[in-house]
Protein backbone atom coordinates (compact mmCIF):
# COMPACT_ATOMS: atom_id res chain seq x y z
CA UNK A 1 0.00 0.00 0.00
CA UNK A 2 1.38 3.01 -0.92
CA UNK A 3 2.05 6.08 1.73
CA UNK A 4 -0.43 8.29 -0.60
CA UNK A 5 -2.95 5.82 0.13
CA UNK A 6 -2.64 5.04 3.58
CA UNK A 7 -5.16 5.94 6.02
CA UNK A 8 -3.55 6.42 10.07
CA UNK A 9 -6.84 4.70 12.33
CA UNK A 10 -8.39 6.58 14.47
CA UNK A 11 -6.44 8.12 17.97
CA UNK A 12 -9.72 6.83 20.11
CA UNK A 13 -7.18 7.56 23.21
CA UNK A 14 -5.95 11.12 22.59
CA UNK A 15 -8.18 12.35 19.31
CA UNK A 16 -11.29 14.78 19.06
CA UNK A 17 -14.13 15.54 17.03
CA UNK A 18 -12.77 17.89 14.27
CA UNK A 19 -15.50 19.44 11.56
CA UNK A 20 -14.31 17.19 9.03
CA UNK A 21 -15.89 14.15 10.77
CA UNK A 22 -19.29 15.45 9.64
CA UNK A 23 -18.27 16.68 6.50
CA UNK A 24 -19.73 13.35 4.75
CA UNK A 25 -16.01 12.53 3.17
CA UNK A 26 -13.22 10.12 4.23
CA UNK A 27 -13.11 11.59 7.70
CA UNK A 28 -16.74 10.98 8.46
CA UNK A 29 -16.33 7.20 6.42
CA UNK A 30 -13.43 6.09 9.14
CA UNK A 31 -15.77 7.58 11.68
CA UNK A 32 -18.50 5.55 11.01
CA UNK A 33 -16.29 2.40 10.33
CA UNK A 34 -13.74 2.35 13.13
CA UNK A 35 -16.09 3.71 16.39
CA UNK A 36 -19.76 3.11 15.06
CA UNK A 37 -19.72 0.37 13.12
CA UNK A 38 -18.08 -1.67 15.94
CA UNK A 39 -20.05 -1.13 19.08
CA UNK A 40 -23.62 -0.78 16.86
CA UNK A 41 -22.65 -3.83 14.30
CA UNK A 42 -25.65 -6.05 13.18
CA UNK A 43 -26.61 -7.34 9.95
CA UNK A 44 -29.16 -4.24 9.10
CA UNK A 45 -26.65 -1.81 9.96
CA UNK A 46 -24.18 -3.72 7.96
CA UNK A 47 -26.02 -2.73 4.61
CA UNK A 48 -24.60 0.53 4.64
CA UNK A 49 -27.37 2.22 2.53
CA UNK A 50 -28.98 5.48 3.41
CA UNK A 51 -31.69 3.36 5.29
CA UNK A 52 -32.71 0.50 6.54
CA UNK A 53 -34.14 -2.64 4.40
CA UNK A 54 -35.95 -4.24 7.19
CA UNK A 55 -38.87 -7.34 7.02
CA UNK A 56 -42.09 -6.40 8.31
CA UNK A 57 -43.89 -9.02 11.04
CA UNK A 58 -45.20 -11.67 10.05
CA UNK A 59 -47.98 -11.81 12.38
CA UNK A 60 -50.02 -8.88 11.73
CA UNK A 61 -50.95 -5.94 14.26
CA UNK A 62 -50.38 -2.43 14.39
CA UNK A 63 -47.16 -0.11 13.98
CA UNK A 64 -46.09 2.31 16.31
CA UNK A 65 -43.64 4.40 15.85
CA UNK A 66 -41.58 6.66 19.10
CA UNK A 67 -38.56 9.47 18.61
CA UNK A 68 -37.28 11.05 21.43
CA UNK A 69 -33.78 13.46 22.08
CA UNK A 70 -31.40 13.15 24.50
CA UNK A 71 -29.79 16.00 25.94
CA UNK A 72 -28.96 14.70 29.69
CA UNK A 73 -26.14 16.67 31.65
CA UNK A 74 -23.54 14.91 32.78
CA UNK A 75 -23.02 12.73 30.35
CA UNK A 76 -22.39 9.39 32.53
CA UNK A 77 -23.79 9.43 35.83
CA UNK A 78 -23.91 6.85 38.62
CA UNK A 79 -26.67 3.72 37.06
CA UNK A 80 -26.13 5.01 33.24
CA UNK A 81 -25.21 7.09 30.77
CA UNK A 82 -26.75 8.88 27.68
CA UNK A 83 -25.99 5.91 25.41
CA UNK A 84 -27.88 3.33 27.59
CA UNK A 85 -30.40 6.02 28.10
CA UNK A 86 -30.71 6.91 24.45
CA UNK A 87 -31.76 3.36 23.85
CA UNK A 88 -33.99 2.57 27.25
CA UNK A 89 -35.94 5.98 26.38
CA UNK A 90 -37.19 5.39 23.21
CA UNK A 91 -37.87 1.67 23.90
CA UNK A 92 -39.89 2.43 26.80
CA UNK A 93 -41.83 4.97 24.17
CA UNK A 94 -42.60 2.28 22.52
CA UNK A 95 -43.40 -0.42 25.00
CA UNK A 96 -45.97 2.59 27.00
CA UNK A 97 -47.98 1.83 23.93
CA UNK A 98 -48.49 -1.76 24.20
CA UNK A 99 -45.61 -2.63 21.42
CA UNK A 100 -43.15 -5.05 20.75
CA UNK A 101 -40.01 -3.12 19.87
CA UNK A 102 -38.48 -4.45 16.87
CA UNK A 103 -35.86 -1.52 15.86
CA UNK A 104 -33.95 1.27 16.72
CA UNK A 105 -32.14 4.70 14.60
CA UNK A 106 -29.81 6.62 16.29
CA UNK A 107 -28.74 10.81 14.73
CA UNK A 108 -25.80 11.71 16.76
CA UNK A 109 -25.21 15.96 17.15
CA UNK A 110 -21.53 16.07 17.84
CA UNK A 111 -19.62 18.95 19.02
CA UNK A 112 -16.17 19.81 18.09
CA UNK A 113 -14.28 18.95 19.84
CA UNK A 114 -15.43 16.55 21.71
CA UNK A 115 -12.87 13.17 23.00
CA UNK A 116 -13.28 10.48 20.63
CA UNK A 117 -12.70 8.46 23.85
CA UNK A 118 -15.98 9.62 25.55
CA UNK A 119 -17.52 8.93 22.01
CA UNK A 120 -16.57 5.50 22.44
CA UNK A 121 -17.80 4.93 25.74
CA UNK A 122 -21.67 6.15 25.10
CA UNK A 123 -22.05 4.38 21.77
CA UNK A 124 -20.34 1.31 22.84
CA UNK A 125 -23.20 1.46 26.20
CA UNK A 126 -25.41 2.62 23.53
CA UNK A 127 -24.72 -0.82 21.62
CA UNK A 128 -24.60 -2.95 25.03
CA UNK A 129 -28.08 -1.59 26.44
CA UNK A 130 -29.70 -2.51 22.68
CA UNK A 131 -28.17 -5.82 22.74
CA UNK A 132 -29.43 -6.49 26.06
CA UNK A 133 -33.00 -5.67 25.06
CA UNK A 134 -32.75 -7.66 21.92
CA UNK A 135 -33.26 -4.43 19.75
CA UNK A 136 -30.80 -3.33 17.32
CA UNK A 137 -29.89 -0.05 15.80
CA UNK A 138 -30.26 -0.61 12.55
CA UNK A 139 -29.28 3.36 10.74
CA UNK A 140 -27.92 6.27 11.70
CA UNK A 141 -26.25 9.87 11.18
CA UNK A 142 -23.93 11.89 12.28
CA UNK A 143 -23.46 15.86 12.09
CA UNK A 144 -20.82 18.07 13.64
CA UNK A 145 -21.20 21.35 15.16
CA UNK A 146 -18.60 24.38 15.85
CA UNK A 147 -17.24 24.22 19.44
CA UNK A 148 -19.45 26.19 21.73
CA UNK A 149 -22.71 25.10 19.64
CA UNK A 150 -23.33 21.56 21.05
CA UNK A 151 -21.98 20.79 24.84
CA UNK A 152 -20.38 17.76 23.88
CA UNK A 153 -23.22 15.32 22.26
CA UNK A 154 -27.07 14.77 21.57
CA UNK A 155 -28.48 11.94 20.96
CA UNK A 156 -31.51 11.13 19.22
CA UNK A 157 -33.40 7.79 18.78
CA UNK A 158 -36.32 6.67 17.35
CA UNK A 159 -38.27 3.08 17.85
CA UNK A 160 -40.29 1.47 15.83
CA UNK A 161 -42.42 -1.77 17.27
CA UNK A 162 -45.79 -3.53 16.41
CA UNK A 163 -48.88 -3.90 18.67
CA UNK A 164 -50.14 -7.59 18.11
CA UNK A 165 -53.94 -7.80 17.06
CA UNK A 166 -56.43 -7.20 20.09
CA UNK A 167 -54.16 -4.65 22.04
CA UNK A 168 -54.98 -1.21 22.65
CA UNK A 169 -53.34 1.18 25.39
CA UNK A 170 -53.95 4.72 25.48
CA UNK A 171 -53.64 7.59 27.75
CA UNK A 172 -57.32 7.94 27.13
CA UNK A 173 -58.83 5.03 28.35
CA UNK A 174 -59.03 4.96 32.17
CA UNK A 175 -61.99 4.81 33.77
CA UNK A 176 -63.49 5.48 36.60
CA UNK A 177 -63.09 2.33 39.19
CA UNK A 178 -59.73 1.29 37.49
CA UNK A 179 -56.52 0.88 39.86
CA UNK A 180 -53.30 2.30 39.07
CA UNK A 181 -50.27 0.74 40.02
CA UNK A 182 -46.86 1.73 39.80
CA UNK A 183 -43.88 -1.05 39.23
CA UNK A 184 -41.50 0.33 42.03
CA UNK A 185 -39.67 3.28 43.84
CA UNK A 186 -39.49 6.91 42.42
CA UNK A 187 -37.13 9.33 42.08
CA UNK A 188 -33.78 7.47 41.72
CA UNK A 189 -33.01 8.74 38.18
CA UNK A 190 -32.77 12.82 38.92
CA UNK A 191 -31.48 12.37 42.25
CA UNK A 192 -28.63 10.18 40.48
CA UNK A 193 -27.91 12.72 37.72
CA UNK A 194 -28.32 15.53 40.17
CA UNK A 195 -25.78 13.65 42.85
CA UNK A 196 -23.18 13.44 39.79
CA UNK A 197 -24.21 17.28 38.55
CA UNK A 198 -23.34 19.01 42.04
CA UNK A 199 -20.52 16.55 42.98
CA UNK A 200 -23.01 15.47 45.93
CA UNK A 201 -22.10 12.48 48.31
CA UNK A 202 -24.99 10.73 50.16
CA UNK A 203 -24.16 7.71 52.69
CA UNK A 204 -25.76 5.36 50.49
CA UNK A 205 -24.65 5.20 46.61
CA UNK A 206 -28.07 6.44 44.45
CA UNK A 207 -28.40 5.34 40.97
CA UNK A 208 -30.32 5.69 38.02
CA UNK A 209 -33.29 3.33 37.66
CA UNK A 210 -32.38 3.41 33.71
CA UNK A 211 -33.61 0.19 32.05
CA UNK A 212 -35.97 -1.02 28.99
CA UNK A 213 -39.44 -1.76 30.04
CA UNK A 214 -40.62 -4.08 26.91
CA UNK A 215 -39.92 -7.26 28.72
CA UNK A 216 -42.31 -6.19 31.15
CA UNK A 217 -45.03 -5.07 29.57
CA UNK A 218 -45.09 -8.27 27.60
CA UNK A 219 -45.25 -10.28 31.00
CA UNK A 220 -48.36 -7.49 32.26
CA UNK A 221 -50.02 -8.02 28.50
CA UNK A 222 -50.15 -11.35 28.77
CA UNK A 223 -51.60 -11.43 32.40
CA UNK A 224 -54.00 -8.88 30.97
CA UNK A 225 -54.43 -8.15 27.36
CA UNK A 226 -56.98 -5.45 28.42
CA UNK A 227 -54.90 -3.53 29.53
CA UNK A 228 -55.76 0.07 29.31
CA UNK A 229 -52.84 2.68 29.71
CA UNK A 230 -48.78 2.48 30.37
CA UNK A 231 -46.93 5.25 30.74
CA UNK A 232 -43.28 5.58 31.66
CA UNK A 233 -43.42 8.86 34.43
CA UNK A 234 -40.01 10.47 32.65
CA UNK A 235 -39.92 14.04 32.67
CA UNK A 236 -42.12 15.70 35.54
CA UNK A 237 -42.02 12.40 37.33
CA UNK A 238 -44.95 10.76 38.54
CA UNK A 239 -47.23 13.51 39.20
CA UNK A 240 -46.98 15.05 35.76
CA UNK A 241 -48.02 11.80 34.52
CA UNK A 242 -50.87 11.04 36.10
CA UNK A 243 -52.43 14.39 35.24
CA UNK A 244 -51.25 13.49 31.55
CA UNK A 245 -53.38 10.41 31.82
CA UNK A 246 -56.30 12.20 34.26
CA UNK A 247 -56.28 14.81 31.45
CA UNK A 248 -56.09 12.58 28.24
CA UNK A 249 -59.05 10.50 29.79
CA UNK A 250 -61.13 12.74 31.12
CA UNK A 251 -60.99 11.60 34.83
CA UNK A 252 -59.68 12.07 37.92
CA UNK A 253 -57.42 10.17 40.37
CA UNK A 254 -57.47 9.57 44.41
CA UNK A 255 -53.41 8.00 45.24
CA UNK A 256 -52.67 6.76 48.54
CA UNK A 257 -49.11 8.48 49.17
CA UNK A 258 -48.20 5.72 51.74
CA UNK A 259 -48.36 3.56 49.02
CA UNK A 260 -45.49 5.59 46.86
CA UNK A 261 -42.11 4.06 48.03
CA UNK A 262 -39.67 6.45 47.82
CA UNK A 263 -36.05 5.22 49.03
CA UNK A 264 -34.69 6.73 52.07
CA UNK A 265 -31.57 7.87 50.70
CA UNK A 266 -33.93 9.45 47.69
CA UNK A 267 -36.16 11.11 50.48
CA UNK A 268 -33.03 12.50 52.16
CA UNK A 269 -31.45 13.76 49.21
CA UNK A 270 -34.60 15.58 48.08
CA UNK A 271 -35.22 16.83 51.72
CA UNK A 272 -31.69 18.48 51.38
CA UNK A 273 -32.19 20.24 48.22
CA UNK A 274 -35.95 21.29 48.76
CA UNK A 275 -36.98 18.97 45.92
CA UNK A 276 -40.59 16.78 46.02
CA UNK A 277 -40.10 12.76 44.89
CA UNK A 278 -43.77 13.41 42.91
CA UNK A 279 -41.94 15.28 40.39
CA UNK A 280 -38.22 13.79 39.90
CA UNK A 281 -37.73 12.12 36.82
CA UNK A 282 -37.74 7.61 36.08
CA UNK A 283 -36.21 6.08 33.66
CA UNK A 284 -36.67 2.58 34.59
CA UNK A 285 -40.31 2.66 36.69
CA UNK A 286 -44.00 2.25 34.84
CA UNK A 287 -47.27 3.31 35.60
CA UNK A 288 -50.61 0.94 34.76
CA UNK A 289 -54.26 1.36 34.40
CA UNK A 290 -56.53 -1.57 34.70
CA UNK A 291 -59.61 -2.74 35.47
CA UNK A 292 -60.52 -3.80 39.13
CA UNK A 293 -61.09 -7.37 37.75
CA UNK A 294 -57.56 -7.33 36.31
CA UNK A 295 -55.59 -5.75 38.57
CA UNK A 296 -54.92 -9.01 40.74
CA UNK A 297 -53.04 -10.82 37.74
CA UNK A 298 -51.53 -7.55 36.36
CA UNK A 299 -49.64 -6.68 39.81
CA UNK A 300 -48.52 -10.50 40.07
CA UNK A 301 -46.99 -10.78 36.40
CA UNK A 302 -45.22 -7.25 37.72
CA UNK A 303 -44.06 -8.56 40.78
CA UNK A 304 -42.74 -11.87 38.99
CA UNK A 305 -40.52 -9.87 36.93
CA UNK A 306 -37.26 -8.46 38.23
CA UNK A 307 -37.86 -5.05 37.17
CA UNK A 308 -41.31 -5.26 38.66
CA UNK A 309 -40.43 -6.62 42.42
CA UNK A 310 -41.75 -3.97 44.22
CA UNK A 311 -44.97 -2.86 42.15
CA UNK A 312 -47.84 -2.02 44.15
CA UNK A 313 -51.55 -0.60 43.40
CA UNK A 314 -51.09 3.09 44.37
CA UNK A 315 -54.50 4.52 44.02
CA UNK A 316 -57.95 4.49 41.69
CA UNK A 317 -58.98 6.32 38.94
CA UNK A 318 -62.31 8.49 39.81
CA UNK A 319 -65.31 10.53 38.32
CA UNK A 320 -64.06 14.19 38.29
CA UNK A 321 -64.92 16.79 35.98
CA UNK A 322 -62.01 19.14 37.01
CA UNK A 323 -59.76 16.01 36.55
CA UNK A 324 -57.81 16.64 39.27
CA UNK A 325 -55.24 14.04 41.04
CA UNK A 326 -55.62 13.88 44.59
CA UNK A 327 -53.84 12.52 47.39
CA UNK A 328 -54.40 11.01 50.65
CA UNK A 329 -51.29 11.65 52.52
CA UNK A 330 -50.23 9.71 55.36
CA UNK A 331 -51.69 11.74 58.43
CA UNK A 332 -55.28 11.47 56.70
CA UNK A 333 -55.13 14.68 55.14
CA UNK A 334 -55.97 15.03 51.38
CA UNK A 335 -53.95 17.47 48.65
CA UNK A 336 -53.81 18.09 44.86
CA UNK A 337 -51.39 16.71 43.18
CA UNK A 338 -50.74 19.41 40.53
CA UNK A 339 -48.76 19.49 37.28
CA UNK A 340 -44.82 20.14 37.76
CA UNK A 341 -44.17 24.48 37.32
CA UNK A 342 -40.92 24.94 36.34
CA UNK A 343 -37.85 22.78 35.89
CA UNK A 344 -36.92 21.26 39.12
CA UNK A 345 -33.78 19.44 37.11
CA UNK A 346 -32.85 20.74 34.05
CA UNK A 347 -31.40 18.23 31.34
CA UNK A 348 -32.48 14.80 33.00
CA UNK A 349 -32.87 13.22 29.76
Amino acid sequence: MSSKNYIRPLDIRHGRIDMNHGAGGRASAQLIEELFLPALDNPFLRQGDDGASLPLPAAGGRLVMSTDGHVVSPLFFPGGDLGRLSVHGTLNDVAMMGATPLYLSASFILEEGFALAELQRLVQSMGDAAREAGVPVVTGDTKVVERGKGDGVFISTTGVGVVAPGIAVSGANARPGDVVLLSGPIGEHGVAVLSQRESLAFETAILSDSAALHTLVADMLKAAPGLRVLRDPTRGGLATTLNEIARQSGVGMRLQEAAIEVLPQVEAACELLGLDPLYIANEGKLVAVCSADDAPAVLAAMRAHPLGRRSVVIGEVVEDAHRFVQMETRFGGRRVVDWLSGEPLPRIC
